[in-house]
């Protein structure tokens, strides 16, 4: 059972949890089996020959020959068709309901998510998670800020790559809820392998519910300390490169915060949230996650205490 057990669990080709990934496993186990059956059958041809020992100056070619030939040519028409009608298959998925629209921007080494209501006023902003509803389809815009990164949601989809400069896409159908974990899939620099996306298939209930909550400005800060953290973070270097809603701090190039508190890791999946993690990420965040954009600042323990109390709060 140990050697089976990579093919389950938040980033596995198997079970598929999506639509498109469940037609790509299907097509691969018809290539698997196909493939198997004829690598047998030139196996036991080869050992047949070398027994019988080709008589020196046959003429023509054997009939079982042609027969070979005929079988191999239909099979790979075959396989070519099954090709065909997979492709088509996950091109009618996206038909399969009005699909959630994001745009997902790739950074060093973190995830720029943005989901696209009817108004720009309607959408929504966050950083390192995708929220996705069970049933109905998502189309991914794919954007990369600085170098060549991949994304791939193994229980999901395939891979695509995200090119500098170029806008491509990619559509999932989630049909099974959990969370699953994505992973960039292209050596993007020193932390490539520090650079992992949550992934929340839910029903679409939940799904409203949370789309409404990422919709709320940060809550008002409830202590002194709260309060105390609010102030450093919104007049200190914090703003320069983060956002809160509903607050002064409205930077766009790293990622928002708003509500960070709510999100199962933080630095892009390298640590679970948690407040010893926020303690030592704001201590010193190139310890953590070494050539990471976020600077050492040097923060006095009741600046760092202040700013993890506010932090807590923005869920």
């Amino acid at each position: 059972m140990s050697a089976l057990s990579g093919c389950a669990g938040v980033q596995s080709i198997t079970p598929a949890a999506g639509a498109h990934d469940g037609a790509f496993n299907t097509l691969f186990v018809v290539f698997l089996v196909v493939c198997g059956v004829f690598y047998l059958f030139v196996i036991a041809f080869l050992a047949a020959a070398i027994l019988r020992r080709h008589r020196e100056g046959e003429a023509g070619i054997p009939g079982a020959f042609r027969v070979w030939v005929g079988v191999v040519t239909v099979t790979l028409i075959g396989l070519a068709f099954a090709s065909w009608i997979t492709d088509r298959a996950m091109a009618n998925y996206d038909n399969n309901g009005e699909p959630v629209r994001i745009r997902l921007t790739a950074n060093q080494w973190w995830w720029d998510v943005q989901y696209l209501g009817a108004n720009p006023s309607d959408g929504l902003r966050t950083a390192n998670e995708l929220h996705l509803p069970a049933g109905r389809p998502a189309h991914i815009e794919l954007q990369s800020n600085d170098v060549i990164h991949s994304f791939w949601v193994p229980n999901l989809a395939g891979k695509q790559d995200m090119i500098p400069g170029r806008t491509i896409d990619i559509a999932f159908l989630p049909r099974k809820a959990g969370t699953y974990r994505s992973q960039c899939a292209e050596y993007c620099g020193a932390q490539h392998a520090h650079m992992a996306l949550t992934v929340t298939v839910e029903p679409e209930a939940q799904f409203r519910a949370w789309w409404a909550r990422q919709q709320a400005e940060a809550p008002a800060p409830n202590t002194p300390t709260q309060q105390a953290g609010l102030t450093y973070f919104t007049t200190r270097e914090c703003a320069t490169c983060h956002n809160i809603s509903g607050t002064s701090a409205s930077a766009q190039v790293a990622p928002d915060l708003t509500h960070i508190a709510s999100r199962p890791t933080i630095a892009a999946g390298t640590m679970k949230m948690s407040r010893g993690a926020l303690y030592a990420w704001l201590a010193d965040p190139q310890g953590v996650k070494p050539g990471t954009k976020m600077p050492y600042i040097g923060l006095q323990a009741r600046e760092l205490d202040a700013l993890v109390a506010y932090l807590e709060t923005l869920k």
